[in-house]
């Protein structure tokens, strides 16, 4: 079943932009690159638009997903002389972002995973020799196995926030700002996943933050709808989840950072099922575009949504693609 979540005054909203130090950080970075801008005229078609825009984070930083982007800079601003390890929870793409830096800097990594992410998402995290713990139950209790782990020397990169615990996230939030800084195109519709909602807050700041404002448009699993729920609730909600092909969407709280960014710029939220999501990761891959269903879920919700949405033949959409398809 589709839910669907609508603010009309989102668009006059206004934020002020991430630090301009982030994009000089990532751009020192030796495997930085800026991931391409994909136009794709079959989806344009299809849909009744001008352009469908795909923005593929599937090759970021050497990895498979835009997360490096966020993590990376966190652990560049919060690691410390004494600090001895670091420690996250993941649904899979975060969760290695954080181990390949940890390895690059010559410390250890200790990663949470709950029991409904992938095999081969635990092998890709140990191939860059973290050390995971697989959590019986849901992301959240995975980040509180995180939260209980660290202290002292053990330094904690989450891309979730909560009272208490939002400075590294804020950074890893920052962090996001280069995907959106590296898009030249003026769209008028943006989709991106939500998850905690971390990188959803990233692109409302960046396009809240200039004008012309375009349309934002954020989605999540039918599965795991906790942005979706919180917002037609009107208050931040923690939600039960269930298994979903979109694994890095399988959330069960916002984040309190992202909270209350969404509930005052996001113009609109949807659901989706996991059929809808693979079918358009199909999709994508017959377009050349490596997308994996979390990420492909943005054009699940362009589908889903577009009757609603007052866009054009002459519209510009941009989709984000977080992550590459896997095995």
């Amino acid at each position: 079943m589709v839910s669907w979540y609508s603010n009309p005054p989102a668009r006059e909203w206004r934020t002020t932009p991430a630090p301009v130090e982030v994009l000089a950080f990532h751009q020192s970075l030796s495997a930085y690159r800026p991931t391409p801008l994909t136009s794709v005229p079959a989806l344009a078609a299809e849909l009744g638009v001008g352009q469908v825009l795909v923005k593929d984070e599937s090759q970021r930083l050497g990895l498979p997903a835009f997360k490096a982007l966020g993590a990376w800079w966190a652990i560049h601003r919060a690691l410390q002389p004494g600090t001895a390890e670091l420690v996250t929870a993941t649904d899979g793409n975060h969760g290695r972002a954080v181990a390949r830096r940890a390895a690059m800097l010559g410390l250890p990594a200790f990663v949470f995973v709950p029991d409904v992410v992938s095999e081969a998402a635990i092998a890709a995290i140990r191939t860059e020799g973290a050390t995971v713990s697989v959590v019986p139950g849901s992301y959240d209790d995975a980040v509180a196995e995180a939260a209980a782990y660290a202290g002292d020397e053990r330094l904690l990169i989450q891309d979730s926030a909560w009272p208490g615990y939002e400075v590294v996230p804020q950074l890893i939030v920052d962090g996001y700002s280069t995907l959106f800084r590296e898009i030249s195109a003026e769209p008028d519709l943006v989709v991106v996943p939500m998850g905690v909602g971390s990188v959803a807050q990233a692109a409302v700041t960046h396009f809240r933050s200039e004008a012309p404002a375009p349309m934002l448009l954020g989605v999540e699993p039918s599965a795991a709808s906790c942005v979706t729920t919180s917002l037609l609730a009107g208050e931040l909600l923690s939600i039960p989840t269930s298994k979903t092909v979109m694994a890095g969407l399988n959330c069960g709280t916002p984040s309190t950072l992202a909270w209350p960014v969404l509930s005052a710029g996001l113009d609109h939220a949807i659901t989706v099922d996991d059929d809808a999501a693979l079918q358009a990761s199909a999709d994508l891959g017959t377009a050349g575009i490596s997308s994996g269903p979390s990420g492909a879920a943005t054009l699940a919700a362009l589908r889903a949504a577009g009757p609603r949405l007052p866009l054009t033949a002459n519209s510009t959409v941009i989709l984000i693609n977080t992550e590459a398809a896997t095995p």
